[in-house]
């Protein structure tokens, strides 16, 4: 017995009963991805989103193949591909309202163009031509962000502001899964359950971060159950499953926009295609495993189920194929027009109210131009 205990100034005592502020329990993903093509619930589809699923994906496929066939002509300076994603793509942009908002990487451009956005405008940040080009209010598609991770937490700020607004506005956020060995990713998570804000994260896992596997980012039993330790429901689905895909995310949507926060989706899938048309795929995977995951394409699962029920039939099939060409052919052309650019635009969106630099900056430019032009008609 210590001084202190003989005097009666220390009395030790049990420490206080621990209750976890959270049931973990229903935030845990299921073991498995969740599926639908293929299964019992897929009777329960609804046949018109189905076959609007289906279009959508061939159009993708198309797109994604024609963006990178421009690389090869000079067209683009380059292209991430989302071949093999399409399903993740379509389905998110699907998965929204109007009011809503698409955070995407710079693998999404799909997805804006499934949200309605122009071909030509979802290219121009890889063509080299603007930053984003195009208006993000009036798309509600947030610029395709090249950086890792950084898009989350701009989404959980708009998300969070338009509650306190009032708002009736959900933010969708894209990632791969490359992108949640981010610091961003963690500062997303973390304030969007804190503030409850309504945002779906949305990760596709498709194997690789450029040529890193899965295995060696993280030790998790999955992405998705990474989202208890934020204290927000994870969700695991078959990212090839389009159905599936689309169901998920409008049920976490659905929940961001009755005041039950944020949740954590994760899409398994596979990147078919490179990294990008400027990396090769084969020093770091086999072509046998991309096999395999050839034989569990979106299209084909989606083609299958629709031509098994009597939803799609050859002349279906078919018109689906003629409305992607014809998307293919009018990206192409309007590709190989070289853009007319003005110099005077680089001071257009810097401030609002440019400082006296970039008012000087723009003066002598001005100038120079005009100097150029008046030597230029003098010969």
């Amino acid at each position: 017995m210590t001084v202190m205990e003989q005097r009666g100034a220390y009395r030790p005592s049990p420490p206080p009963a621990w209750q976890p502020r959270t049931d973990p329990a229903p935030l845990l993903p299921d073991a498995e991805p969740y599926r639908v093509l293929g299964t019992e619930a897929a009777a329960q589809a609804d046949p018109a989103l189905l076959r609007r699923l289906y279009a959508e994906l061939v159009r993708g496929r198309r797109y994604n193949a024609q963006a990178t066939a421009l690389t090869k002509q000079g067209r683009l300076a380059v292209y991430p591909s989302s071949t093999g994603q399409e399903a993740c793509e379509v389905a998110a942009a699907l998965a929204l309202e109007d009011r809503d908002w698409l955070f995407p990487s710079y693998r999404d451009t799909l997805a804006a163009v499934a949200r309605g956005l122009d071909p030509v405008q979802a290219l121009t940040l890889l063509r080299g031509d603007w930053h984003t080009g195009y208006d993000p209010r009036e798309h509600r598609v947030a610029p395709l962000c090249t950086p890792l991770a950084t898009q989350l937490p701009h989404a959980v700020g708009l998300a969070h502001a338009a509650r306190l607004k009032g708002d009736d506005v959900v933010a969708l956020a894209m990632v791969g899964d490359g992108g949640t060995s981010e610091g961003d990713f963690h500062e997303a998570l973390n304030f969007a359950a804190v503030w409850q804000a309504p945002v779906v994260f949305l990760v596709q896992n498709n194997g690789f971060a450029i040529s890193v596997p899965l295995a060696k980012q993280t030790a998790a039993p999955s992405l998705a159950h990474k989202a208890v330790g934020y204290g927000m429901p994870g969700r695991l689905v078959d990212g090839n499953d389009a159905a599936a895909v689309h169901e998920v995310l409008s049920g976490a949507v659905r929940h961001a926009r009755e005041g039950g926060g944020p949740t954590l989706i994760e899409a398994v899938t596979y990147r078919v295609e490179a990294h990008t048309n400027a990396d090769d795929a084969t020093r770091y995977r086999g072509d046998a495993e991309v096999e395999t995951w050839r034989g569990h394409d979106p299209i084909a699962l989606l083609e299958h189920e629709l031509t098994e029920r009597g939803l799609l039939d050859e002349a279906g099939i078919q018109a689906a194929r003629d409305a992607a060409e014809t998307m293919a052919a009018d990206l192409r052309e309007r590709m190989n027009q070289d853009p007319v650019l003005d110099p005077m635009d680089l001071f257009a969106h810097v401030y609002a109210d440019p400082t006296p630099q970039l008012r000087e900056q723009q003066d002598l430019l001005r100038a120079e131009l005009a100097a150029g032009h008046e030597e230029g008609a003098q010969r």
